[in-house]
């Protein structure tokens, strides 16, 4: 199966923003014909103040960017992991932070909500209070493509192992973290978080992300990028440049197959209180 990451300096302009992410992936059908594709998080909107936020938001199902994703996975004949966009939530009061996929012929077949909020202040006094805007997500989400189950996660989830424990449980062979991680974590995070959540639930990590500068009200702010495939063992086997763009793998199950067989941990793992 050959995979596609997405990696998009998206703003706070969601015009802008899909004509960018239908660009990128209309190259990445042309050039290298994946199987699957997989945008960053919040690829319809990034930045700008709460009510922008909530103006470029949409009903699940009712809006361009979900229509987007929906006509190219059927146009090209892919699974397209859109991501994550802004979901307007019912009463209109707080949104979601929402992953959709769709299958090749363009159908829904898995929703995910962001779960862990990015409330921190990080050491250069940048403050990100998530909570404020979004409502979490409780629930998991898996889906089957091509004969390999996929898990779902988003961006600020990697920090939190026992959500990677609990999708293994569940039998992934791949899971997807769409982010858009800080620049100042992310480069010193990033890569070693990816890896070792590949190598503790020993399943290829698919993690297209965000690059550049972007404007919260007044400040700029910047996003790591770094789009990476992670293979079972934990060796980082694609990467994207410091630039928009995308990269591609292939996974191979026999690898998966070979690294469970070394190292038996599932069948080995020990509850606790």
């Amino acid at each position: 199966m050959k995979v596609a990451l997405i990696q998009m300096n998206s703003l706070a302009d969601k015009a802008a923003n899909l004509a960018q992410a239908r660009r990128l992936i209309e190259e990445a059908c042309a050039r290298e014909r994946p199987d699957w594709i997989g945008l960053p998080e919040v690829f319809d909107f990034l930045g700008g103040t709460r009510e922008e936020k909530f103006a470029a938001s949409e009903i699940l199902r009712e809006g361009p960017a979900y229509a987007l994703a929906a006509e190219l996975a059927e146009k090209h004949g892919v699974f397209i992991h859109a991501g994550s966009l802004l979901e307007k939530n019912a009463g209109g009061d707080s949104l979601s932070n929402t992953t959709v996929v769709f299958d090749r012929k363009g159908k829904e077949i898995a929703v995910y909500r962001k779960i862990h909020m990015f409330d921190v202040v990080t050491p250069d006094g940048a403050a990100y209070r998530e909570s404020a805007l979004f409502t979490p997500g409780t629930e998991l989400a898996t889906y089957s493509a091509e004969g390999f189950t996929f898990g779902c996660a988003i961006c600020y989830d990697l920090r939190f192992p026992a959500l990677f424990q609990a999708l293994s449980a569940r039998g992934v062979d791949v899971i997807a973290l769409p982010a858009a991680f800080t620049l100042l974590t992310g480069k010193d995070h990033w890569d070693v978080l990816c890896r070792a959540r590949a190598i503790e639930t020993q399943s290829y990590f698919l993690a297209p992300a965000q690059i550049g500068a972007h404007r919260i009200k007044d400040e700029t702010r910047h996003t790591f990028g770094h789009s990476l495939v992670c293979d079972p063992w934990g060796h980082v086997v694609a990467k994207a440049s410091d630039a928009p763009g995308f990269v591609t793998a292939r996974l191979d199950r026999a690898l998966i197959e070979k690294t469970r067989a070394a190292n038996p941990v599932a069948s080995q793992r020990k509850p606790f209180a």
